[in-house]
């Protein structure tokens, strides 16, 4: 596949023609041909595009979306011919670079979902830390419609977020679902009107943004190891605070909350 267009395009509060809040960094997939599907081109802009949002001091928060009215198709079914097992296991490593750093990296990441979020793409949609949809979005674990299981770690993620049952429903059934039943049963998080999930997805980035960072990501690493026994999350705990105590950012907040005024957070 060859284009002279950006399949990854990213926008940021200093651009002159962007309206993005400040702290926050907006990346489009815009592989409008095939609905951003996961080309593997696509996925190595879209992680240099993470990793360079998730190395800049000025970014506090990111938002995931998708241009041409649709979120991500899934993969590229094109690209999966005659692919041997070794070359499976190299496509998922990439892949699972990228889930580890959307999961566990330090910034919080909003996914804002119209259209279609499909295979891969529902997969990546939930690695973000909020899902932000249209109502009539399409959401479908639809790797089994092509003889595949679910990856890019939709095992891992929609245990998390629904019940049993539907978990069995999404990832066995492969049962398409809109907008308003991914918010009702715990999938999605905020669910719009068409048209608007866009500038919901930026106004939730912005309270993220305004925070101190350093606490979120030490709470996203936390997560990110699921379920630990007590002894270990207390020892987890323990040694996180202890490094925040010290952080500018504490002292910040503390003398801002005792002079009755709003903290600035500079994330050191």
């Amino acid at each position: 596949m060859t284009s002279s267009a950006p399949l990854v395009v990213i926008e940021s509060a200093g651009d002159p023609a962007a309206h993005i809040p400040p702290g926050v960094r907006l990346i489009r997939l815009n592989y409008t041909a095939k609905r951003n599907a996961l080309s593997l081109e696509l996925r190595a802009e879209l992680m240099a595009a993470v990793e360079a949002a998730l190395a800049d001091d000025d970014v506090r928060a990111i938002v995931l979306t998708g241009n041409g009215g649709t979120f991500c198709a899934g993969g590229d079914i094109s690209s999966m011919q005659n692919v041997t097992g070794v070359a499976g296991r190299t496509r998922l490593a990439n892949l699972h670079r990228l889930a580890r750093l959307l999961v566990a990296g330090p910034k919080p990441v909003i996914a804002a979902v119209e259209g279609f979020a499909y295979g891969a793409g529902m997969s990546l949609a939930l690695l973000c830390d909020q899902v932000v949809t249209a109502q009539d979005a399409k959401f479908c674990c639809s790797f089994g419609k092509v003889g595949l299981m679910p990856d890019m770690a939709a095992l891992w993620t929609v245990p998390q977020r629904v019940n049993s049952g539907w978990v069995k429903r999404l990832l066995m059934l492969a049962e398409e679902i809109d907008g308003d039943t991914a918010v009702r049963i715990g999938l999605a998080d905020q669910s719009v009107p068409a048209g608007e999930v866009l500038d919901a997805a930026l106004a939730l980035a912005a309270k993220f943004a305004s925070l101190a960072p350093l606490p979120i990501g030490f709470i996203k690493a936390a997560l990110a190891r699921g379920p630990q026994p007590l002894e270990a999350l207390l020892a987890q705990e323990a040694d996180g605070q202890a490094l925040l105590f010290n952080s500018a950012d504490f002292a910040e907040g503390r003398d801002a909350f005792l002079e009755k005024r709003r903290p600035v957070f500079t994330g050191r």
